[in-house]
């Protein structure tokens, strides 16, 4: 089962205390902001996503989600695709899937431009 971490939660857990052996400060918590490269996307700061590390699956390595906007991003092997206006309910079969990558062919990768998901015929979050 893979585990939900939000950004938030990453920033939380990381070490971010400054070399001096104080705590940090706010000003420094942007440092451990992520940043991705999104195909057809460009740059994309995760911080209102929710990201899942996977590990149960040959070539889906993470999945991130943003229930409100319903967008979500999949980095298979070391890109990141984009999918926008999926359902939570979608992503959450997904996640639950006995097997992510036969779910993700059938159920959300999709065909060129006739992806269920796809943000090129989808609304494009603005972020």
């Amino acid at each position: 089962m893979t585990r939900r971490r939000s950004s938030a939660e990453a920033l939380a857990s990381a070490d971010l205390a400054p070399a001096t052996g104080g705590t940090c400060c706010k000003s420094c918590r942007w440092a451990a902001a992520e940043t991705i490269d999104v195909k057809y996307y460009g740059k994309l700061d995760l911080t209102p996503l929710a990201c899942t590390d996977v590990t149960r699956s040959s070539f889906i390595n993470r999945a991130c989600y943003d229930k409100a906007q319903q967008f979500m991003v999949v980095q298979l092997k070391s890109v990141y695709y984009p999918y926008c206006e999926m359902p939570a309910a979608t992503f959450d079969a997904f996640l639950n899937a006995p097997s992510m990558g036969k779910y993700y062919n059938a159920n959300i990768k999709g065909t060129g431009s006739d992806g269920l998901f796809d943000c090129r015929t989808h609304r494009l979050p603005k972020y």
